[in-house]
């Protein structure tokens, strides 16, 4: 059974993705990633607790500031993975963070759910440029941010990691 989410997290549809509010059903896929060598990028590889927890402080993060990780489902009705906009306590701005799950990469299917999440972002909360934090070691999130039209302004190294910032586009500038 689907709870009937009491939050106010729009739907939006693309040509081939559903991005939707998360469900409890979520988690075993979630469980999959953080046990997969990918995740590694986002600090996953943790425990079974550490993924429940993450499922609900993304719930947590959309009731406190009315944005945060889509749940992305394919036109076929696979949970293929989650993007979205994120402000996590001690960062310096706001994020524009994906993460596809195995199988579903190299199709352009992250490119399109960030498009539509960072749209989603200026039309309903922000003109605020996000950021996006890359791990110089992922190829492949760095040539996604570099289609979706962002430059890089930085290379810091901390308790996360080494990692690239770029910025996005503006809103006119993204059209």
């Amino acid at each position: 059974m689907t709870y009937a989410f009491p939050l106010p997290i729009p739907t939006l549809t693309t040509d081939r993705l559903i991005l939707r509010p998360p469900h409890e059903a979520d988690f075993t896929a979630m469980l999959a990633f953080n046990d997969s060598p990918r995740a590694g990028f986002v600090g996953g590889g943790g425990p079974r607790q550490q993924v429940w927890r993450g499922l609900l402080a993304n719930i947590g993060h959309w009731a406190l500031r009315g944005y945060g990780f889509f749940s992305v489902d394919s036109r076929d009705g696979d949970f293929i993975g989650r993007v979205g906009v994120i402000y996590h306590d001690g960062w310096d701005e706001p994020e524009l963070a994906w993460h596809l799950y195995d199988g579903f990469e190299g199709r352009g299917f992250a490119h399109e759910a960030a498009l539509a999440a960072r749209a989603d972002y200026h039309a309903r909360i922000s003109a605020q440029a996000p950021i996006s934090y890359i791990d110089v070691t992922n190829a492949r999130s760095e040539a996604l941010v570099q289609q979706l039209g962002a430059s890089r302004e930085q290379t810091l190294t901390d308790d996360r990691g080494t990692y690239h910032i770029y910025r996005h586009p503006a809103p006119e500038a993204a059209a």
